[in-house]
């Protein structure tokens, strides 16, 4: 029963949000109530606790509303002074396929910037530039969200392993016994190899799914077959980041695997496009702005581009804003005494034992990634000599777009919390751990040794649940050691069971209800977020799957689990291909 009522606000938020398609704002404000009263009322969590669960929530809020006010500013800025007509112009010359154009700047560019940074930055960054190239809104938001799985392990220069993993390793007695003589420092580095190359192995298909996805959807034709065309130059696109991906978390840690991925992918797969290098021989783009379906469209004013025309401002200096934003989230997170100072107290708004409990919250604007995005729209003043009508347009209608998208998350993130924070007081006779835990705890109980096949599904709950892969390795990492523990696998074997954990973490990004509604948020695509998740649903469930049938075949080694892995790629693809022909014939009325 309580494991059950445990899931009755995730049950929420599917049947109101995906299956019934109600605005988010709505679903949510439902889905918090129901947490709220199962919390107060059956769990038994004080009032205070509920409170400031609500409290820390509406922060967390807040500071995304930051970034995603930033994010929009930053898009307007570019628009306003001209500089996204040469942008448009560059990657129209790169290849006006809008498949090869998704994989460079979703797969490629945003996986740099989650390298970088993390935390929502490239919806922020990429949704409103594959917008500006002429992309629908919801495909924007839906490419960039199903790139959100292989690089935000390492997102935000290691953060979900440096600190997520990390703080379920430590300070734990039986772990530190079981895995002896090896420190938590080297077997966090074990970890780290292991969720790499489960990643590579899964991610090189990526750029393929988001580009089959982006044809099944939003294709004139509804092909799913279409995107596959261009399989040469996916995979090759997968190979790029995927390769030195690997290579990087197992030789060097957790900190840098995304952000050189991506850099060297870049490096070598734009002047291989440029030069036609395993281009599909037919052209794909969506079908004119006249045919699309009223839902793909955001509230942002519509830009018409003449491409015959000549940009004010050449492609470099029109794109170097991004270039600057990539430079100082580097900077600011790699540079120590640098990010001590923006994390310390001086620039740290700490509000600590909300109402007399444990919860507390801090607001660190000065490390934002909404900070840097304004202080380069505030440097494009300057780079593109705007004048001060242009500028007030891209702050006033920027506003705007942020006060529509404020409901929906003013509910999503306390509901989050609540749910998070809803463990029994401790006086309480009959004491249950946190909705989330229970849950993790009933799955463990039922399946028993095929636990590595449903253990991504737990770091994907958590995901979804919390929006950050790091806060679902910080509640899961020493839940999953323990599971494994329990069935008898070793500290080896059991290193892998964590790493299925971060990768099923990095995958529930996809479908994380926050995240989707910042990321629809900064395309003005408000009160679509169930028709986006609907969608990326179908690209995290392929992802999780995957992961556990290759964490049975690496933990057990039987021959029928690795073909089993290998089978349930072309299985996707075949049911996605067949599920398309079927929706074109509907479509068609035959």
């Amino acid at each position: 029963m309580y494991t059950f009522l445990a899931l009755a606000p995730i049950l929420v938020v599917f049947i109101l949000l995906i299956v019934m398609r109600l605005p988010a704002k709505i679903s949510m404000s439902i889905a918090y109530l129901v947490t709220a009263l199962l919390a107060f009322f059956i769990w038994h969590a004080s009032g205070a606790q509920v409170a400031a669960a609500t409290v820390n929530g509406i922060i967390v809020a807040l500071t995304i509303l930051f970034i995603v006010f930033a994010a929009i500013l930053l898009l307007n800025t570019l628009k306003e002074s001209g500089a996204l007509v040469a942008i448009r112009k560059g990657f129209m010359d790169i290849s006006p396929d809008r498949r090869v154009q998704a994989i460079i700047v979703a797969w490629l560019f945003c996986s740099l910037v989650e390298g970088s940074s993390g935390f929502g930055t490239p919806s922020a960054v990429g949704a409103p530039l594959l917008l500006a190239l002429g992309f629908p809104a919801m495909a924007s938001v839906m490419v960039i969200l199903i790139i959100q799985s292989t690089p935000v392990s390492f997102g935000a220069v290691g953060t979900p392993l440096l600190l997520g993993v990390w703080s379920g390793i430590t300070d734990k007695q039986d772990l530190a016994q079981s895995i002896a003589p090896t420190t938590a420092e080297n077997y966090l580095l074990q970890i780290t190899a292991n969720v790499g190359l489960v990643h590579a192995l899964i991610g090189f298909l990526i750029p393929l799914i988001l580009s089959a996805f982006l044809t099944r959807f939003f294709g004139e034709k509804r092909s799913f077959i279409e995107g596959l065309k261009v399989w040469p130059f996916a995979i090759f696109a997968g190979l790029c980041f995927t390769i030195p991906y690997f290579l990087v978390a197992k030789f060097l840690g957790p900190e840098f695997p995304s952000l050189i991925g991506g850099f060297i992918g870049l490096l070598i797969v734009l002047p291989a496009a440029k030069r036609g290098f395993l281009m599909p021989k037919d052209t794909f783009d969506f079908a004119p702005r006249a045919k699309w379906d009223k839902d793909w469209l955001g509230t942002l004013d519509e830009v018409k581009y003449d491409d015959s025309a000549t940009p004010k401002f050449s492609l470099i200096r029109a794109f170097s804003p991004y270039f600057i934003v990539i430079a100082l989230l580097v900077i600011t997170r790699v540079i120590a005494p640098l990010k001590a100072f923006l994390v310390g107290d001086l620039t740290t708004i700490s509000l600590t034992n909300l109402f007399g409990t444990t919860i507390s919250s801090k607001i660190q604007l000065a490390y934002s990634p909404g900070s840097i995005l304004i202080i380069t729209s505030l440097l494009c003043i300057l780079l593109f000599k705007m004048n001060s009508q242009a500028v007030k347009r891209s702050w006033s209608n920027s506003a705007k777009t942020m006060v529509a998208a404020a409901p929906a998350l003013l509910f999503s993130v306390p509901m989050v919390q609540v749910f998070i924070n809803s463990g029994s007081a401790a006086e309480v006779a009959t004491a249950l751990p946190a909705m989330p835990i229970l849950l993790a705890e009933s799955a463990a109980d039922a399946f028993q040794n095929a636990w590595p096949l449903v253990s991504p599904w737990i770091g994907a709950m958590g995901a979804f649940i919390a929006g950050s892969n790091t806060i679902s390795n910080m509640m899961f990492s020493y839940f999953q050691w323990s599971t494994a523990n329990q069935i008898g696998l070793n500290s080896d074997l059991a290193a892998q069971v964590i790493a299925l954990q971060a990768v099923g973490g990095a995958a529930g990004n996809m479908i994380s209800v926050h995240n989707v509604v910042a990321a629809c948020a900064v395309v003005g695509l408000v009160d679509k977020e169930g028709y986006v998740i609907r969608k990326t649903l179908l690209a995290m469930i392929y992802y999780v799957v995957q992961a556990g049938l290759i964490g049975m075949a690496i933990i057990f080694g039987q021959i029928w689990w690795w073909a089993l892995a290998v089978l349930w790629p072309i299985t996707f693809f075949g049911l996605m291909s067949f599920c398309g022909k079927f929706s074109r014939r509907k479509l068609n009325g035959r």
